[in-house]
């Protein structure tokens, strides 16, 4: 197979990590016989230093042109918000992600097996084993509504940000969870807010009558604040959880942390038809960038995810995962999963390790 990826490198450590996931792309395509052509894409800060803004013009372009898209991390304190709108990095992802469409976010949280001992929740919990899927609909709700800042004449400045949803939005999104949840465990966990906030209550609506479509699957509702509790208390009840924009962006980021640390998850944002984004969830990390400390796994692990859900590759998807478990139950850690006298490396060797790896398997 024939495969056009775009490369969007990034800021701090994203060069770094998208090095390495490069390495095993290159490595993935002489085991099973693929070709893999490359196009690099300017998005971010580095965009913002050197053509002035951090989307430049024709960055979808070349994005739709390719069969996905790969991303290392953008962002900085140098590009922070005291920056015009047009030279911050955070702009430039939200406008890829609306300019292609995509529109469902998904972050596995899974404990590896050798990373038991990692997550801080208590022993017996974390052994009962943690592997969800939270699909975040991404394009829409607070974060793309309508801004308004003004005077009062007794309040001082007042601000309103309209968290908006349609039918539609919460359909295409929710039939993403129930098709996710076919192929894992069916079952879905819908959260919401729905006894305050009329766009939950629209939400549930929506999604008890997706729920009708499929019978095979387990549904139930979940409020946000009882979800986080829940996540906490025993992330294993869950299977597929799909929420909005705002709660997906709060619950995904503590589903990461109870598997142990950020550096270990990957991500991909998909649409209808458009390449798919992939993408750790870490930040950019700039203290350690050109150090040769990052962790490049979630990024290696964005790799499976683009073969299973953008080119259909489960044997590939899997040979990749099979081939990071493998390198850390031989006990090789980089710097932010190690624990006093294990054995501790650097970027480079960790992706060094994971290709050998899957080169034997």
């Amino acid at each position: 197979m024939q495969y056009k990826i775009a490369l969007i490198r990034g800021d701090g450590i994203g060069p770094e990590v998208v090095n390495e996931a490069v390495g095993v792309l290159d490595t993935v395509a002489e085991k099973y016989g693929h070709q893999i052509e490359y196009v690099d894409v300017l998005l971010g800060g580095c965009a913002t230093e050197a053509v002035g803004k951090s989307y430049p013009d024709g960055t979808a372009e070349k994005c739709r042109e390719c069969d996905a898209v790969l991303l290392g991390a953008v962002g900085g304190p140098k590009w922070g918000p005291d920056k015009p709108a047009e030279q911050r990095p955070e702009t430039a992802l939200l406008a890829i992600r609306k300019d292609l469409g995509l529109y469902a976010n998904l972050r596995p949280a899974t404990l590896r097996p050798a990373m038991t001992d990692a997550s801080p929740l208590r022993k017996e919990t974390a052994e009962k084993g943690i592997d969800l899927m939270l699909v975040r609909e991404l394009t829409g709700g607070v974060y793309f509504g309508k801004r308004d800042k003004y005077q009062t004449e007794d309040r001082g400045i007042e601000a309103t940000d309209l968290m908006a949803y349609s039918e539609k939005e919460i359909e295409r999104v929710g039939r993403r969870a129930f098709e996710l949840a076919r192929l894992r465990r069916n079952k879905v966990s819908s959260v919401d807010k729905a006894n305050v906030l009329e766009t939950s209550r629209l939400w549930r609506s929506v999604m008890h009558r997706l729920a009708q479509e499929y019978p095979d699957v387990v549904y139930e509702d979940v409020l946000v604040d009882n979800c986080a509790m829940q996540i906490v208390r025993d992330p294993g009840q869950f299977d597929v959880l799909v929420t909005e924009n705002m709660f997906g962006d709060i619950l995904s980021d503590e589903a990461s942390m109870v598997t142990g640390s950020i550096g270990l998850l990957p991500s991909a944002s998909i649409g209808d038809s458009a390449p798919g984004l992939y993408e750790p969830i870490h930040g950019s990390a700039p203290d350690i960038a050109g150090q040769d400390k990052a962790n490049p796994i979630a990024t290696i692990l964005s790799v499976a995810m683009m073969f299973r859900y953008s080119f259909q590759r489960p044997e590939e998807a899997d040979a990749i995962e099979r081939a990071v478990d493998g390198v850390l139950e031989e006990g090789w850690r980089t710097a932010d999963i190690a624990k006093p006298g294990e054995m501790v490396i650097g970027t480079k060797e960790m992706g060094r390790l994971i290709r050998e790896k899957l080169k034997n398997l």
